[in-house]
C-alpha cells in the first residue's frame, strides 16, 4: 500500500537527482566534478529527510486520528446510518492478519466504513467498579453526551435496581466526545456528572450517529479489560424500558449458557438493501451477499463476559461497516457463534403498545419508548401495589 500524497510530495526531488546531467540552472554551464559531486550529495541528504519527515508513521497516524474522531458531521455522499432499534484493548496478535489490521487503519474508510480498530482510549473510566462490587450483570448503555434527561431517568427507574434475585446490578453510561457549539460547556457538565454519580465512561471518539460502530466496539473492550468477573453484560439503549427482574430470572435459568451466549431480539436472513435511494443501501462491491448473518437488533442485548475479547480479538481481521449491528454479526459469523434465540420471542419488543398496557411491561424484558417522561410515568405505574394484569 502507498502512501498518498507523502509520496507524491518528494517526486520533485527525485527528478532533480538524474546522474549525467548535473548542470547549474543559471546559463546551463556544466559543474566541476568537486561541486557536481557536493551538489549531489547535498540533494541526497535533503531529499532524505524530506522523506522521512513527511512519511514519519507516527505523524500520519496522529493526522489520520484527527480525521477519524473529529468529524463533524454525515458524510455528505454517504447514507445516513439506519436505526437499529426494529483498560484499554489488548493488542493484536502477531499472524496472518497483521498486515490487514495496518490497512485498515490507515485507509481512509470511505463512505460505508468506520475507522475502527486504532487506538481509541478512555477519558473518563471507572476501571475498579466491577472489582469493588462482583457484579452478575453489568448493563451498559451507550448515550449521547446532551442526553442529560435520558440518563436522569434510567437512573431513577430500571437502572436503580442494583439488587435482583439476590444478585448485584451494575449500571454504566457509555459516552464519545461532544461538538459543536457548546461542547466545551457540555463537556464540563459530563465531568461533574461523572464526579457525582461515577458511572460515566467516555471515550475519544466523536459522539455521532455514524460512529455507533466504534461506540459498540469500546464498550466491548470495556467490558473485556474491566468485568471479565461479572457472568453477563447487556447493551441496552437510553430510550428502552428494561424490566431487570424478568432479565436477571431468564439468566438464572440453568438453560441458559454460560459462555459464547448472545441474546435478544434476534432477526434472521435480513436481506441487504440495494436500492440507492434507501438510506439502508449497501453496495455489492462492500457487501456482496445478499444477506447479512444472524445478529440481535442493538437496541439490547445481552451476552456472557467471555464473548468480548473474542469480538475484538476478530474484529481486526474484518472491515468493520458503519452499521453497528450488521458488523457484529460479521464478527460472530467469523466466530463461528450463531445468537441463542431467548426462550420466548415475546421477551424482546421492538415497539410499546399504542396504550399503557401493565401486563405488557411486567411480561417483557425490552421495549422501545418515546422518551423519558414516559419511562418515568410508566414505570412509576408499575411500582404500584397492584396486580401485574
Amino acid at each position: 500500500m502507498g502512501l498518498p500524497g507523502a509520496w507524491r510530495s518528494i517526486s520533485p526531488y527525485q527528478n532533480l537527482i538524474n546522474p549525467g546531467s548535473c548542470k547549474v540552472l543559471e546559463g546551463r554551464r556544466p559543474c566541476s566534478p568537486y561541486s557536481c559531486g557536493l551538489s549531489m550529495v547535498l540533494l541526497l541528504v535533503t531529499g532524505t529527510c524530506i522523506f522521512l519527515c513527511v512519511t514519519d508513521r507516527s505523524l500520519l497516524s496522529e493526522q489520520w486520528g484527527q480525521v477519524s474522531w473529529e468529524w463533524s458531521g454525515p458524510n455528505p455522499t454517504a447514507p445516513t446510518a439506519p436505526s437499529q432499534n426494529t483498560e484499554p484493548h489488548t493488542e493484536p496478535h502477531v499472524d496472518v492478519h497483521t498486515e490487514v489490521h495496518a490497512k485498515f487503519q490507515w485507509e481512509a474508510p470511505g463512505p460505508y466504513h468506520v475507522a475502527y480498530p486504532r487506538s481509541y482510549i478512555f477519558t473518563l473510566d471507572e476501571p475498579d467498579a466491577c472489582r469493588e462490587e462482583d457484579p452478575f450483570l453489568v448493563l451498559i448503555v451507550p448515550v449521547a453526551a446532551k442526553n442529560l434527561l435520558a440518563r436522569g431517568a434510567i437512573r431513577r427507574t430500571w437502572g436503580n435496581e442494583s439488587l435482583v434475585l439476590g444478585k448485584t446490578i451494575r449500571l454504566f453510561f457509555l459516552l464519545g466526545l461532544p461538538s459543536g457549539k457548546g461542547s466545551e460547556r457540555l463537556q464540563a457538565d459530563v465531568e461533574k456528572e461523572r464526579e457525582e454519580h461515577r458511572d460515566l465512561l467516555q471515550s475519544n471518539f466523536l459522539d455521532s450517529y455514524r460512529n455507533l460502530t466504534i461506540k459498540t466496539m469500546m464498550m466491548l473492550e470495556w467490558v473485556a479489560s474491566r468485568c471479565r468477573n461479572a457472568s453477563y453484560a447487556m447493551k441496552v439503549d437510553s430510550d428502552v424500558f428494561l424490566n431487570v427482574q424478568n432479565l436477571v430470572k431468564m439468566l438464572l435459568d440453568p438453560k441458559t449458557p454460560r459462555q459464547d451466549y448472545i441474546t435478544g431480539m434476534v432477526t434472521r436472513h435480513s436481506v441487504v438493501v440495494r436500492n440507492p435511494n434507501s438510506k439502508w443501501y449497501m453496495p455489492v462491491d462492500v457487501y456482496p451477499d445478499a444477506t447479512y448473518p444472524p445478529y440481535p437488533l442493538g437496541m439490547g442485548y445481552v451476552f456472557s463476559t467471555d464473548l468480548p475479547q473474542k469480538l475484538v480479538d476478530v474484529s481486526r481481521r474484518i472491515r468493520p461497516l458503519y452499521i453497528e449491528d450488521v458488523h457484529v454479526a460479521m464478527c460472530l459469523k467469523q466466530l463461528g457463534i450463531v445468537p441463542t434465540d431467548p426462550p420466548s420471542r415475546s421477551l424482546f419488543k421492538a415497539y410499546m403498545p399504542s396504550r399503557f398496557n401493565r401486563c405488557h411491561y411486567a411480561a417483557v424484558i425490552t421495549t422501545i419508548l418515546d422518551g423519558p417522561a414516559r419511562l418515568l410515568q410508566y414505570w412509576s405505574d408499575l411500582q404500584k401495589p397492584a396486580p401485574p394484569c
